[in-house]
């Protein structure tokens, strides 16, 4: 017989952890070689020379001095950032950027033409660029419905498993589902307030929380909890089910995690504070009552309520 320890200081300890390891701000805009005049604004560079991008459009054309020739690049090619230049009199945009596919194929382009249709070759940039596609997310929400509403059939009939309605013996699912609805709301508030924060980030990306601003590297330490706690979440899971009701309790939770990012991310963010303030005390509150498996069968390992026969081996625990 062995006495399971209580788990009612994790939260506590997770939420420390998120606020220590993201207390350190460094600007990410600063004066410098990055940041030239016009005429009418303060230019400030989102990406540096030697950047490397993907083309994202059927065919992007480059001027080529004096700008009487094009070349045309295409979707796949790779490009490397040579040279960025202001032309104060271009009433269109005063940013022109070289770049260089190879050694015969350079030429010239206005900022936000190139980065309409680039895409940055960093594997960070490329999952942004993903998630961050306005096809993604209606994509997301019906595949969600789709496998929750299958899920729920599942559930009706066979009992198998499901987050919130029939939850398996653990924590890390709903708190999961906690630092998803946290992670939205934080990007949510960096979309809302600080913009080009995360628009610099998207060209310049990094998993090292102490090299950006506080909020960005809140974010980027809750996404490694969600990690870690997906990880713990799967060994839990086939330690306790078969493979078919894991299956589709993963795609319930799946499910939940999609329907929460969406909601938290594109809701008015001072919505999400409240309705995340009430989904957290939800959480915590059911958590907290996690504790009622105290004992585990010496036998077989499984979690029990009481000492005395174990309702799943029916081994005797004194």
């Amino acid at each position: 017989m062995f006495m399971l320890r209580k788990s009612k200081y994790i939260i506590p300890f997770l939420f420390l952890l998120i606020l220590v390891t993201a207390c350190h701000y460094r600007p990410m805009y600063s004066s410098g070689d990055g940041d030239k005049h016009d005429s009418t604004r303060l230019y400030i560079q989102l990406y540096a020379l030697n950047s490397n991008f993907r083309i994202e459009a059927d065919t992007l054309w480059l001027h080529v001095l004096p700008f009487m020739d094009t070349i045309a690049l295409v979707k796949g090619d790779e490009v490397v950032v040579a040279e960025i230049d202001i032309h104060p009199k271009d009433s269109i945009d005063s940013v022109w950027v070289k770049v260089a596919r190879d050694q015969e194929t350079i030429g010239w382009i206005q900022e936000h033409r190139l980065l309409e249709n680039i895409v940055p070759v960093d594997p960070i940039s490329r999952f942004i660029h993903l998630f961050s596609n306005t096809h993604t997310l209606p994509f997301f929400l019906v595949l969600a419905v789709f496998f929750l509403w299958f899920v729920y059939r599942a559930v009706r009939r066979k009992q198998i498993k499901l987050i919130w309605l029939d939850d398996i013996d653990s924590i890390f699912p709903i708190l999961l589902s906690l630092l998803m609805a946290i992670a939205a709301t934080v990007y949510n508030s960096i979309q809302h307030f600080v913009p080009e924060t995360w628009e610099r980030y998207y060209y310049d990306p990094t998993l090292n929380p102490f090299d950006v601003p506080f909020i960005l590297g809140f974010f980027i330490v809750c996404v490694g909890l969600i990690v870690l706690v997906s990880i713990a979440t799967l060994d839990d899971l086939f330690h306790q089910a078969k493979v078919e009701v894991a299956f589709f309790y993963l795609v319930g939770l799946m499910s939940c995690c999609i329907f929460l990012y969406a909601f938290f991310t594109y809701v008015d963010v001072y919505i999400a504070y409240v309705c995340l303030l009430v989904y957290a005390i939800i959480c915590i509150r059911w958590l907290c009552k996690s504790n009622r498996y105290l004992y585990m069968c010496g036998a077989c390992g499984a979690k029990m309520r009481t000492k005395g026969v174990c309702p799943h081996c029916g081994a005797l625990n004194e």
